[in-house]
């Protein structure tokens, strides 16, 4: 077999429901309400969230996979999926706890219980977390020396 070079990059996309509140008890109610509107209601909501997971490196001249996706998508439930799905992120995720649950500290925080799980793909690399709150309203982290 005559193997590829290039750099490619493969993305796996899940889905989970989770309640949140995005609440800074270091301010005020008020404070609060106005920063956060209906989002920071007491008795929180919801979001049908998508995330999507992307790795970028050379593929394997042996397997011609930069990873399984069967094993990307093993690795996303048992990590972050099997965690938050249909759970308060507030209260219910060890990971998250004292986070304010918005999209963009999401990605951070998925990125950094996400990484570990692939140091060993050499010389791949995890290259971006997307999470999708809404069809319309999403946040990208592509790690800290981005």
């Amino acid at each position: 077999m005559r193997p590829q070079r290039g750099v490619v990059t493969i993305t796996r996309q899940v889905h989970f429901n989770s309640a949140h509140r995005l609440y800074n008890p270091a301010k005020s109610l008020a404070w609060n309400r106005r920063q956060y509107g209906l989002c920071t209601n007491p008795h929180w909501h919801g979001h049908n969230y998508v995330l999507e997971v992307s790795l970028r490196g050379e593929p394997d001249p042996v397997t011609g996979y930069i990873m399984d996706l069967g094993e990307l998508k093993r690795v996303l439930h048992r990590v972050i999926v099997d965690k938050c799905d249909h759970r308060n992120l507030n209260d219910e995720v060890d990971f998250l706890r004292g986070i304010i649950p918005s999209t963009e500290n999401l990605v951070i925080a998925f990125w950094n219980e996400l990484a570990p799980h692939f140091r060993h793909l050499k010389p791949a690399r995890l290259h971006s977390v997307r999470l999708y709150e809404t069809p319309r309203n999403f946040a990208e982290y592509t790690g800290p020396a981005a």
